[in-house]
């Protein structure tokens, strides 16, 4: 059977492995484009950058990117998109820069991603500077833009353009609620957060795991111990969530600052998922900063344990006392 140099039947297949975020088929599409010869055309090319930086690939994605002849807003968007998602904020930046440099208006999915990057950095100049550009362009109304803007605020900790923003919402999403609870809880205003969360649920809107995991923690910052181990045992019956290791890690957090160190380490022993390195550290920390050698003892073997192979013999601590 006959290989198929048709373009835009590759360029259809790209979008697909895209969307799927498929690298294998993406490698092996891109292959079959050099050897009949395609691989080099404009449409293509630009799709397999994208489709590269879509699977996380950013050395091959920029590399093709570099010698693209056409450079289409939907490219810069996915390049920026990925450096973001893998934490390379700077570099996300720098992209956004050249695209504005060679006459490239951004859209809403790229302010999106650059306040992302802002907020990261806690860089509230620039996040200023873009909500700007949001606004000249038209943008700052649309959904993702308004929800990026009130994260961005949230994060670098103007609490006050936040609230405004989001009151000014016209369509609030779930992201919105969350981005707005999650900025209280940060910078000290718990009761503000968790207010605000019963105000979430009041509106309708029902809360996912990162919803929960923003309250939660906020409960945590602010001591509301009563509130937080409410909404922990409610959860999964009340919301449809189920308790991830974040969540044992806000609960942790918060017995631990209120002192209660053993009923952190039943809750531990009750998880039905995995505990990970932060939440064994955090225990542990707690357990230092009050004196609790015994907890410490039994946490550090069962941490000890849970990380050796089975098939090796697990490391006994004993008290050196």
């Amino acid at each position: 059977m006959p290989v198929p140099v048709d373009v835009p039947f590759y360029a259809s297949l790209l979008d697909s492995i895209s969307a799927a975020r498929d690298l294998l088929a993406l490698r092996r599409a891109h292959a079959v484009m050099v050897s009949v010869g395609i691989a080099g055309k404009d449409l293509l090319r630009t799709k397999l950058s994208g489709s590269y930086a879509q699977c996380g690939c950013l050395r091959e994605a920029r590399h093709i990117f570099a010698r693209a002849n056409r450079r289409p807003i939907f490219l810069y968007n996915a390049l920026i998109r990925a450096y973001v998602d893998r934490r390379l904020f700077l570099s996300s930046l720098r992209l956004y820069r050249e695209m504005l440099l060679e006459g490239k208006p951004p859209d809403p999915r790229t302010l999106s991603s650059v306040l992302r990057a802002c907020a990261a950095l806690a860089s509230l100049r620039y996040g200023r500077l873009l909500h700007c550009t949001a606004i000249a362009a038209g943008l700052s109304s649309e959904v993702a833009v308004a929800n990026s803007l009130v994260a961005m605020y949230a994060k670098c900790g103007d609490l006050s353009c936040a609230r405004h923003l989001f009151d000014r919402m016209s369509n609030r999403t779930l992201v919105s609620w969350t981005a707005m609870v999650s900025g209280l809880g940060a910078h000290g205003r718990s009761a503000d957060a968790l207010k605000l969360f019963e105000e979430m649920l009041e509106a309708g809107e029902r809360p996912d795991t990162m919803a929960v995991t923003a309250v939660l923690s906020a409960c945590s910052h602010g001591g509301l111990v009563e509130a937080g181990e409410r909404l922990f045992r409610a959860m999964e019956e009340d919301f449809g969530v189920k308790p991830t290791v974040e969540h044992y890690t806000c609960m942790v957090d918060m017995m631990a600052r209120a002192a209660r160190l053993e009923d952190a380490e039943r809750l531990v022993q009750g998880m039905e998922c995995t505990p990970d390195e932060a939440l064994w550290g955090a225990l542990l920390s707690a357990c230092k900063a009050h004196g609790k050698l015994d907890v410490a003892l039994r946490v550090a073997q069962r941490a000890c344990s849970a990380s050796w192979p089975s098939s090796l013999p697990s490391a006994h601590i004993t008290n050196p006392n």
